[in-house]
C-alpha cells in the first residue's frame, strides 16, 4: 500500500500520495494514468504547495492522483535521484511534474491556482484558462452562475458579456481584440467572459438565448438589453459599438440563386423531369441557400455551365435544384446533404458523384462520364464496438450499462469526422467490458432531432456521460483516443476503489 501522507502542522489532504520507495512510485505509474507529483526540497518548503494541492486533490477525485516525494528525507532523495529531479535548483524549493499513461508528460508551468491546477488535470493536454493569459487580464472572469449575478447586481457601468466555450474556434480569435478593447476602456466600461459549456450553466444559457458560441450580451444597469453578433471585430469596432449601442439590424435576404443572372438551369418539383427528359446528359447540383460549401462551389460550377453553353459539341448541361424549396426532389433522390451531384443519362438517374469542386473538374469529367469510386461507408454500417443509438431505443440501452459515453453528431460535421475514428478506438479497447459503452446518436436524422434537442445538444460534436441511462456530465477534455480512454479508465478505477473498500470493511 501507498504510504499516507505525514501530517505536519497543517493539515493535508489523506487524498495526496505521499511516496518514498521507487517501486511504489512505479506502482502508482503502472495503476494511475493521470499524476501531478510534487517534488519539494524539504517539508517546509512544500508547506504552502501541499495545502493548495489538498484542495486540487479533492476536486479532481476519481480523475487524476496528486502525489508528494520530500526530496529531503535519505530515503525520497534516492527516489528524486533516479528521477532525476533535483527541487533544490527551483527558486521555491519545489518542482511539479505531471505524468500521463505510464511516463512524464510535462513540467507544470501553468498558473499556481486551483482553478487552473484542475482545469489541467481534468485535461492534461487542453489550452490555458483564458484568465492566465497575462493580456486578459482586465476581462473580468466569471466562474460560476452566483458570481454573475453578483456581478451584475453591483456593477453599474455598462457592461458586455462574452459566454464562450473552451474549444471555439471563433471565441478564440475574438478573444485577443476583445481583452485589448477591456485595457482600453476600463474604467467607462466592464467586458466580461464566462464558460458556459458544461451542462450546469443550462438555465444561463436558456435566460440570455445563448444557442452558440461566442454569445455576447450588453447589460446596462444588471438588465440584459441586446447581443453585439460583429465576432469579426477590432478592439476599436467595440469600443465604437459601444458608444452607440444598437440591437442586431437584420440582414437582408440573400438574392435566391435561380433569381440571379447565370446560364445554370434552375429546376423545381415541376419541371425537372421534362428538362431530363429532353436534355441526355444533366448534371444537377442540389443545394442549400443555407450551405458554406454550396456558396464556395457556385462560382466554379457557374463558370463551367458558360463554358458548357457556348461549346459547339457541348458534353452536357449543367442544372441546379434547391432541396429546401423543391422538397419532393429531395426526398424523391434522398438528399441528405448538400451539394449533392447526380448524374442524368437518358432521362435516368446514373451516377451520385462526390463534389466536382472547380470549373476543369466538372468539365473533365462530363467529357468521360465513368462511374465513382464506391462511397466511404456511413460510420453505422461499419463494423466496430460503437452502438448505435436511435430515439425510440435511447434511454433502454442506456439503462444496461454502467457507463456510458454517448457522441451526439451530424455526418458533415469537419469536428466529428475527425473525432470519429479516436473515439470507435476507443470503443474497441473496452469492448470486453460489459459495463462500458461508447455509443453514437445521428442528430442530423429526423428521427433523432427531438432526442438531441431533449439532451441538450447545441453543436457538434456534444459527448455526454451516462450512468445506468442517467445523465451524470457533459465530457469537455481531450478529442482524441487517449481523453477518451483515459475518461473511462478513470471510471473503472473508482469502481474497483469502492469495491476495495467495502471487501476491507467486511
Amino acid at each position: 500500500a501507498f504510504l499516507s501522507v505525514f501530517v505536519y502542522s497543517l493539515k493535508v489532504s489523506p487524498l495526496i500520495e505521499k511516496i518514498s520507495d521507487h517501486k511504489d512510485f512505479k506502482k502508482l505509474l503502472r495503476t494511475r494514468n493521470n499524476i501531478l507529483v510534487l517534488y519539494s526540497k524539504s517539508a517546509t518548503a512544500a508547506e504552502s504547495s501541499l495545502r493548495l494541492l489538498s484542495s486540487v486533490a479533492q476536486e479532481v477525485k476519481g480523475r487524476a492522483t496528486v502525489s508528494w516525494i520530500d526530496c529531503g528525507d535519505a530515503e525520497s532523495r534516492k527516489l528524486c535521484k533516479k528521477m532525476k529531479v533535483d527541487p533544490n535548483s527551483k527558486e521555491k524549493g519545489v518542482e511539479l511534474l505531471h505524468y500521463k499513461d505510464g511516463a512524464f508528460h510535462t513540467e507544470y508551468n501553468r498558473a499556481v491556482t486551483l482553478k487552473s491546477m484542475v482545469a489541467f488535470l481534468k485535461d492534461p493536454e487542453g489550452a490555458p484558462l483564458w484568465e492566465e493569459d497575462p493580456e486578459a487580464k482586465d476581462v473580468v472572469h466569471i466562474d460560476n452562475e452566483k458570481e454573475l449575478r453578483r456581478l451584475l447586481k453591483k456593477e453599474d457601468k455598462p457592461l458586455l458579456m462574452m459566454f464562450y466555450a473552451p474549444w471555439c474556434g471563433v471565441c478564440k480569435r475574438m478573444m485577443p481584440s476583445y481583452q485589448q478593447a477591456a485595457t482600453e476602456l476600463k474604467g467607462k466600461y466592464v467586458l466580461a467572459g464566462m464558460n458556459v459549456y458544461s451542462a450546469e450553466f443550462e438555465r444561463i444559457k436558456e435566460e440570455y438565448h445563448v444557442r452558440g458560441y461566442p454569445t455576447i450580451c450588453y447589460f446596462e444597469k444588471g438588465k440584459f438589453l441586446f447581443h453585439f453578433e460583429n465576432y469579426g471585430a477590432t478592439a476599436a469596432d467595440i469600443a465604437e459599438w459601444l458608444k452607440n449601442p444598437q440591437a442586431p439590424q437584420p440582414q437582408a435576404p440573400e438574392t435566391p440563386w435561380a433569381d440571379e443572372e447565370n446560364v445554370v438551369y434552375h429546376l423545381n418539383d415541376e419541371d425537372f423531369d421534362k428538362f431530363i427528359k429532353d436534355h441526355s446528359s444533366v448534371l444537377v447540383m442540389f443545394h442549400a441557400p443555407w450551405c458554406g460549401h454550396c456558396k464556395k462551389m457556385k462560382p466554379e460550377y457557374e463558370k463551367a455551365a458558360e463554358f458548357l453553353h457556348v461549346t459547339s459539341d457541348s458534353p452536357g448541361v449543367l442544372a441546379a435544384v434547391d432541396a429546401t424549396v423543391n422538397k419532393a426532389l429531395a426526398e424523391r433522390y434522398h438528399i441528405s446533404g448538400f451539394p449533392t451531384l447526380k448524374y442524368f443519362k437518358d432521362g435516368e438517374e446514373k451516377y451520385t458523384l462526390p463534389h466536382l469542386r472547380t470549373k476543369k473538374k466538372i468539365i473533365d469529367w462530363l467529357l468521360n462520364p465513368e462511374a465513382p469510386p464506391p462511397p466511404e461507408p456511413a460510420w453505422e454500417e461499419k463494423q466496430t464496438s460503437i452502438i448505435h443509438l436511435a430515439g425510440e431505443d435511447f434511454k433502454e440501452s442506456l439503462k444496461k450499462k454502467k457507463h456510458t459515453l454517448v457522441m451526439f453528431y451530424a455526418p458533415w460535421c469537419p469536428h466529428c469526422k475527425t473525432a470519429i475514428p479516436h473515439f470507435t478506438t476507443a470503443a474497441e479497447v473496452f469492448k470486453e467490458d460489459r459495463k462500458i459503452a461508447y455509443a453514437a446518436v445521428d442528430c442530423a436524422k429526423e428521427q433523432n432531432h427531438d432526442l438531441c434537442k431533449q439532451e441538450g445538444v447545441d453543436g457538434y460534436p456534444t459527448f455526454n456521460y451516462y450512468n445506468y441511462g442517467k445523465f451524470v456530465e457533459k465530457y469537455t477534455g481531450e478529442r482524441g483516443e487517449s481523453g477518451f480512454t483515459a475518461f473511462m479508465r478513470t471510471l473503472r478505477e473508482r469502481d474497483h476503489e469502492r469495491v476495495g473498500k467495502k471487501k476491507d470493511e467486511l
